[in-house]
């Protein structure tokens, strides 16, 4: 194991190691939180301890095709994992920070097995039943949270790869749904599809034609 991947692996067995938490660790994150279509996805992964994939890591630091190949092994060697989607109707209905928590409520509850305590990407928990910290940083830190990154991106990737056939001319298999210029470019020629979140500031201008 090479030292980056033991330094995510360390953080998550010193839990246990400081008598904090004696059962298994579940990690949390979330994908597409900024984009302007498509849903938000969160992952849930709990790992076996101490088993860190050889190149886990962040998943924003990885190419696509590393983060595939860490997917495929990530779901083979998870003891648990689950990935939950929420609409972009719901993220206009209840703002993207709440749709956010949903989806990884979602993710945690989607889990075969219950952790003893959730690691969560960022500054908000989600309401659960189970104790739950939160790190800055997360998918950098702990290998649990850098395997929920990796689960989340990739199935939100796939899922945008299917949005691509059903709303062709957008170019969300290249962009994913992000403010890419093209992806701006098109919304301008086509107007919002049926997943664009409509409450997001480039979609709601366009609306008030101020893309124009």
């Amino acid at each position: 194991m090479s030292r980056p991947q033991a330094d995510l692996a360390a953080f998550d067995l010193a839990l246990a190691a400081d008598g904090s938490f004696c059962g298994p660790v579940a990690g949390v994150d979330e994908a597409g939180r900024g984009c302007l279509a498509g849903p938000v996805v969160a992952g849930a992964v709990v790992l076996p301890a101490g088993w860190c994939p050889q190149g886990l890591d962040d998943s924003k630091r990885l190419t696509a095709r590393r983060r595939d190949a860490l997917y495929d092994v990530i779901v083979e060697g998870a003891l648990s994992w689950g990935a939950f989607a929420v609409s972009p109707k719901r993220i206009d209905e209840i703002n993207i920070l709440r749709a956010s928590l949903e989806a990884m409520a979602g993710a945690v509850g989607l889990l075969n097995l219950r952790p003893e305590v959730v690691l969560v990407d960022g500054v908000h928990a989600p309401d659960l039943t189970m104790p739950s910290r939160c790190l800055i940083g997360g998918d950098g830190r702990s290998a649990s949270i850098a395997a929920a990154s990796i689960v989340a991106k990739v199935v939100r990737d796939r899922l945008m790869v299917e949005m691509d056939t059903r709303w062709p001319g957008y170019g969300f298999a290249g962009h994913k749904g992000y403010g890419a210029p093209e992806h701006l470019a098109a919304l301008r020629i086509l107007g919002p599809s049926p997943i664009h979140r409509r409450t997001f500031r480039p979609v709601a201008e366009l609306g008030q034609g101020a893309l124009w």
